[in-house]
């Protein structure tokens, strides 16, 4: 017997659907198969900064009506917009996720792809979409919806406020070659 939420995330149904964690940010050098222990603190030292490549991630989303992983790798050779935002339900962000939402053509017109992000895990962005964006923008939002849980892409991007436990606003554009 499943509980109301559990329904609503299609837990039952998605047994064959899971992805496994997504391991954060990716540092140079580290092996593409190393996992990072779940019990492992550690300091995220790279920053974004602007003429030096973007630190590259992987993520556990929320995209087209289903969960996968994510890597800031996967768009090499794209225009990126990576958008960090508080949380899910707040009283701002929606509106700007709902106004990037609607001019997503634009943007892929122009060759940029459209990532947002924040602390919420990926359930949160999938019942978010239910019950809200999909009100406000119509087919409700075209590109992932990133989970950064801990704040460890955060970190790497200067934007994570370790005292409140949340990403605040910030935006970057990140160029084809990374």
């Amino acid at each position: 017997r499943y509980t109301k939420i559990e329904r609503r995330l299609n837990i039952a149904e998605a047994k064959d659907g899971w992805v496994k964690p997504a391991k954060g940010p990716i540092m140079r050098g580290e092996s593409k198969t190393s996992q990072p222990s779940l019990n492992q603190k550690e300091e995220i030292k790279m920053i974004a900064q602007v003429g030096k490549p973007a630190p590259d991630f992987e993520a556990s989303a929320y995209v087209d009506g289903g969960f996968k992983n994510i890597k800031l790798s996967d768009y090499k050779g794209k225009w990126v917009a990576l958008c960090f935002y508080p949380g899910d339900f707040t009283f701002v962000w929606p509106t700007e996720l709902s106004a990037v939402a609607a001019k997503y053509e634009e943007f892929k017109s122009l060759g940029v792809e459209v990532l947002s992000c924040s602390t919420d895990s990926r359930f949160i962005h999938k019942i978010w979409q239910e019950e809200e964006l999909s009100k406000m923008v119509k087919g409700g939002v075209p590109f992932p919806m990133l989970s950064d849980g801990g704040g460890r892409i955060g970190s790497a991007y200067g934007v994570y406020d370790e005292e409140a436990g949340v990403n605040i606003r910030g935006r970057f554009l990140i160029d084809p070659d990374g």
